[in-house]
């Protein structure tokens, strides 16, 4: 079965190709960082716009490249939510409407699943059940899966997400936007033995994660500081030090009371290179097996969307001749997949 993938859920345009027999035969993604960095965040109204500008020249790419035609597809997966609504609206109605044209099947898929099984795109492919944890600009969640659709929420962030506490501590800073990315590499150049930040709910039981509190620890060590390059960077440091060890230290906690041998890292985050490092060791201490998606299928991107798309289309599973998007969405609400 060929899916064509579609992802809008915010600002990456992304398009796949996914064959159930023959793998992931093609990608594109295009970023709208360029044209949200002036605002230092992204604007909704621009983002759902630019993808009506991008979205069907990429998808007509993604077909070329591949040298497939429109007959050749079996069935058409689109990110249903959650995200922002009016990028959602733009997937959902190209991707229903593609469809619907070529008389194929539509699906619309959970953001979050598509993340969760981005780690069975690559060579080897970690089997269920496992331990996935999810750390973005938008969601920190630790889920155990089971299989497709059977998800078991075991531990949240009860404010910021990581990824959103990276980029709010970046603009803390005076960093560019996007600025996870600028923070982690401001990071490389710190000291992490000159400034030490909190372990937010580390001491406590349980798997819920907190990180607002960064930006105020953040925020006072810079201000009481004499405010150099190198002091940037030395709190660029600690800052990522203190969210790595935190994040490491709830998978290890969750892996030990679930008793999982696999654990997959997925999300924006999940391509810090310091992350990957500190939780591939923490696996190889524990004896079990780590796994991360190559880090462009981290960020958002159509490849995660085909697939999820592409198994649950195999097993039956469709859109009527309508479409929904759902700017909210728990994972736990999907329907299992027969």
């Amino acid at each position: 079965m060929r899916v064509l993938g579609i992802e809008t859920s915010c600002d990456e345009t992304g398009i796949a190709l996914y064959d159930t027999e023959h793998g992931l035969l093609g990608h594109a993604l295009y970023s709208q960082v360029d044209l949200h960095a002036q605002y230092g965040g992204v604007v909704p109204e621009l983002a759902s716009r630019d993808h009506v500008r991008k979205i069907i020249p990429l998808i007509k790419k993604v077909l070329n490249d591949c040298d497939t035609a429109f007959e050749q597809i079996d069935g058409v997966a689109y990110t249903a939510g959650p995200g922002l609504i009016g990028a959602l609206l733009v997937g959902a109605a190209v991707g229903r409407s593609l469809a619907w044209t070529w008389q194929v099947p539509a699906i619309g898929v959970h953001h979050i699943e598509g993340h969760l099984l981005a780690a069975q795109l690559e060579e080897p492919a970690p089997t269920y059940p496992f331990l996935a944890l999810l750390v973005s600009g938008g969601h920190t969640q630790l889920v155990e899966v089971a299989g497709v659709g059977q998800y078991t929420l075991l531990g949240e962030s009860v404010d910021d997400a990581a990824g959103e506490a990276f980029d709010k501590t970046a603009k803390l800073l005076g960093l560019n936007y996007p600025g996870g990315p600028a923070l982690a590499r401001l990071a490389e150049q710190g000291n992490p033995d000159v400034f030490q930040f909190p372990r937010p709910m580390t001491q406590r039981p349980g798997l819920d994660f907190s990180f607002s509190g960064f930006k105020t620890s953040v925020l006072t060590t810079w201000r009481a500081q004499e405010q150099t390059e190198q002091t940037r960077a030395d709190i660029a440091r600690a800052f990522e030090e203190a969210v790595i060890d935190t994040l490491a230290i709830k998978c290890r906690r969750a892996l030990q009371q679930t008793g999982l041998t696999r654990l997959v890292i997925a999300g924006g985050v999940a391509a810090n290179q310091r992350l990957r490092t500190r939780l591939t060791q923490l696996a190889d201490k524990m004896g079990n097996r780590v796994y991360f998606p190559r880090p462009i299928f981290c960020t958002d991107n159509g490849a995660m969307i085909a697939y999820a798309g592409a198994l649950r289309l195999a097993a039956g599973q469709c859109e009527p001749l309508k479409f929904n998007a759902h700017p909210r969405w728990a994972i736990t609400e999907l329907p299992l997949y027969d």
